[in-house]
């Protein structure tokens, strides 16, 4: 039997804050148990990471140096780490070589690093190489690259992957700054979530800097053949060479996108914001690692369309950068004010008519994992605050975190009004930056700096059935949009007899889109999806949501012209939110199980193991 571990967390700033950074207004003292960490910051605490790497293509590796500065207590005796499969040569106390305790390996947390210290003591260094399955590194042939001519890495550390590369505390309760040297192939650049080059240099060597405390989840590499493009002042995209033109026309209002966001809740504060397209294995939509997120190529749809992602990764910059989940049953934290905040640059730069369809998409597929979870006994993780207890964190990725969160906060503003709650939400980000936020502790500035602070009475039993019950309550906003009341009309026009050819969409977006392919009954023939497909092309779409939903329908109705671009989509895509509903309906469906499996076995190496890690269960595939 195992037993459970728990880590205490403190709640501070690194004692190395940086140069002309004001420290937190925010000070907890008080501890709180993260499940998925061995650390013990209460005896103590990374405050500081230097990180010396040599990044190895041929062996698949890299070698490492993490020099660890330590904020201690009075009698600590031992600081202890997070690993997983990394291979410790050598550890340091001071320049003093020190025998280390490496415990046995849990599957999801990995291994405890122990190492014996004083209370004197100021830092400790780790000599180490990663392993062939670290689980954050995606190492890339040059053929499943774009340019087809050199390798490529990125790192995914989200939610407790960074282990798999650093030797840290890993938790999203501590945070640290970090400088790193990293040396790559001269023909490659180098890039992480710091202060990064834009163009490469002679000897492949290059340093990085980020000032400003972030949490281990927030570290990020990535190594490959790329360019930079700028876009404004602050802000630009890198990408291969055969996509960053298509990559910088996608993204040519960044800057409207990063005012919009600055004149909602407050200045941007990190400096630059680049984003990095990143090849087709990446297994999410983008990553919000600061300074530079990490985005799919599935959102070059050719004529910006699906930029709605970027503002989300943008927003991460404020709720989840800035300020923080705790633990990872905090997470709605996170995800809930990101995609709010989301929403609220959408309407701003595209009117309230383009933001509430998007939420109301968001709302129709809520509704749709609601029931799902609830009918495959997962009906607990239908609440806001989780229990993850002995579980990975990645459990706690679904659309409850992001699209309930989404719908509480806007049942905030509802309740309030927007003035009061848009003041609230600027001061929340300003008064708890470079710090981290409990659930508990968030009800409790919700009473005081919305309800108390404007003479309202906060209804606590409604905040707890939100946050602690299953579902959606019956009083939820539910976003409508009048656009998609017309492209109804259009399904039932061709439901009753008019050709495809004649329906009324001139001018339609890529949502009313989405909504009309998800609205297709199941009773639609083969020969009406042909003719859908002939009058609109949707299975050699260029728009990556509106295909999914499309080759969702085409398995549903058995529509065989559209497997072989079904076969190349999940051959060369890497995204989770597409391949999870994809590979569902296969599995459920009488014509393509045995399809599903097949397909499986030749795409899984392109995978990331974010998305192996959902996708293995699911096909029963066997390593």
């Amino acid at each position: 039997m195992k037993l459970k571990i728990v880590a205490l967390i403190s709640i501070m700033l690194p004692a190395c804050a940086m140069e002309g950074h004001e420290e937190s207004k925010k000070t907890n003292k008080e501890t709180i148990m993260d499940q998925h960490s061995y650390a013990k910051p209460a005896e103590s605490v990374v405050t500081h990471l230097k990180w010396d790497a040599v990044v190895d293509f041929e062996n698949k590796k890299i070698d490492g140096v993490a020099t660890l500065h330590l904020k201690n207590d009075d009698d600590a005796k031992e600081v202890i780490l997070d690993t997983k499969a990394l291979n410790i040569e050598k550890v340091l106390v001071g320049k003093k070589e020190v025998k280390f305790t490496l415990g046995e390996a849990d599957k999801n947390l990995g291994s405890a690093l122990t190492i014996p210290i004083k209370s004197s003591t100021d830092s400790v260094t780790i000599y180490y190489s990663t392993s062939e399955g670290a689980e954050a590194l995606q190492w890339l042939t040059p053929m499943q690259t774009a340019g087809k001519k050199h390798p490529f890495l990125f790192t995914q550390s989200q939610a407790i992957l960074a282990r798999s590369w650093v030797p840290i505390q890993d938790s999203p309760g501590i945070r640290f700054t970090y400088e790193a040297d990293v040396k790559v192939p001269s023909e490659l650049l180098a890039l992480m979530s710091a202060e990064n080059p834009q163009e490469k240099n002679d000897k492949g060597e290059y340093h990085f800097v980020m000032d400003r405390p972030i949490p281990a989840y927030l570290l990020a590499l990535s190594v490959g053949d790329l360019e930079f493009e700028p876009i404004g002042d602050r802000s630009g995209v890198y990408a291969e060479p055969s996509v960053i033109d298509a990559a910088a026309y996608e993204f040519e209002d960044l800057e409207e996108m990063i005012s919009a966001a600055e004149s909602l809740y407050g200045p941007y504060q990190w400096g630059r914001y680049d984003l990095l397209v990143l090849p087709p294995s990446f297994p999410f939509g983008g990553m919000e690692n600061p300074k530079l997120t990490f985005a799919t190529p599935t959102i070059l749809a050719g004529d910006k369309s699906l930029t709605s992602l970027v503002a989300h990764e943008l927003a991460h910059s404020w709720s989840g950068n800035l300020v923080t989940n705790a633990t990872w049953n905090d997470f709605w934290l996170n995800e809930g004010f990101t995609v709010y905040f989301e929403n609220r640059i959408m309407e701003k730069m595209y009117g309230r008519d383009f933001s509430e369809m998007e939420a109301s998409l968001a709302y129709q597929g809520l509704v749709a994992e609601i029931d799902d979870m609830k009918n495959n006994g997962s009906g607990d993780d239908t609440k806001l605050k989780l229990d993850l207890s002995n579980r990975n964190p990645d459990d706690g990725v679904t659309s409850i975190a992001y699209d309930k969160g989404y719908l509480f906060l806007r049942s905030q503003e509802e309740k309030v009004g927007r003035e009061k709650f848009d003041a609230f939400v600027k001061d929340y980000f300003t008064s708890n930056a470079f710090s981290v936020m409990t659930t508990e502790e968030f009800i409790d500035l919700l009473d005081k700096n919305l309800y108390q602070k404007n003479g309202l009475t906060m209804d606590t039993a409604k905040i707890n059935e939100w946050i602690y019950n299953p579902g959606l309550p019956a009083d939820a906003p539910k976003p409508t949009s009048d656009k998609f009341a017309k492209v109804d009309e259009q399904m039932s026009r061709f439901l009753t007899e008019t050709e495809a050819s004649d329906l009324d969409v001139e001018g339609w977006s890529s949502q009313e889109w989405l909504h009309f392919v998800r609205s297709i009954p199941a009773n639609l023939t083969k020969d009406q999806m042909k003719a859908l497909d002939d009058a609109f092309g949707f299975t050699k779409s260029g728009n990556s949501e509106v295909l999914t939903e499309w080759l969702v329908q085409s398995i549903r109705h058995n529509y065989e012209a559209s497997f072989d671009e079904l076969i190349h989509f999940l051959v060369n895509t890497g995204r989770r939110k597409f391949l999870v509903p994809l590979y569902q309906e296969m599995v459920n469906s009488e014509c393509c199980a045995s399809m599903a499996t097949s397909i499986y076995a030749t795409a899984r190496p392109n995978y990331h193991f974010v998305s192996t890690n959902s996708l293995d269960e699911l096909l029963n595939y066997n390593k």
